[in-house]
């Protein structure tokens, strides 16, 4: 199965801050959107970053509460890993799990077009495995 198809299943919106919105803002957006993740767009809606929980609550261990007050730009990951609809659950499952990541921004021709999570993909991954061994018990007991 390919990335455009699940989010053709899931929808492509996707939640975004600016880099200079504070870390308390873009923990009410997370927590108003009940995503773990946002986007980091600039003006023109290009990515800047990526923000995720555990950004956020790394930030607050090494320097307490006051850390959110600080901007979105302190603590996003600036190397934004991606990923392209032309490609493969395998591809993103791979890509996820070589640089420990839980998010992949879906860009076709460098447009930010949808995310997808590592829940996206194992669930359509196990949905694909659900559909093979049912289709192997059918073929096994028609003999």
């Amino acid at each position: 199965m390919m990335i455009a198809q699940i989010l053709g299943a899931k929808g492509s919106v996707v939640h975004a801050v600016s880099a200079e919105a504070s870390l308390t803002d873009a923990a009410r957006e997370l927590t108003d959107k009940k995503v773990g993740c946002v986007i980091v767009l600039d003006a023109e809606g290009e990515i800047q970053g990526i923000l995720s929980e555990r950004d956020i609550v790394r930030e607050i261990a090494r320097r307490g509460a006051s850390a959110l007050d600080d901007t979105v730009a302190s603590a996003m990951s600036r190397a934004v890993v991606t990923i392209s609809p032309d490609e493969t659950i395998e591809d993103g499952l791979a890509r996820m799990t070589d640089r420990r990541l839980r998010h992949l921004p879906v860009l076709r021709g460098g447009a930010l077009i949808g995310l997808v999570s590592i829940g996206d993909l194992v669930k359509r991954k196990i949905e694909e495995v659900e559909v093979e061994a049912a289709s192997l018990r059918a073929y096994i007991a028609t003999g």
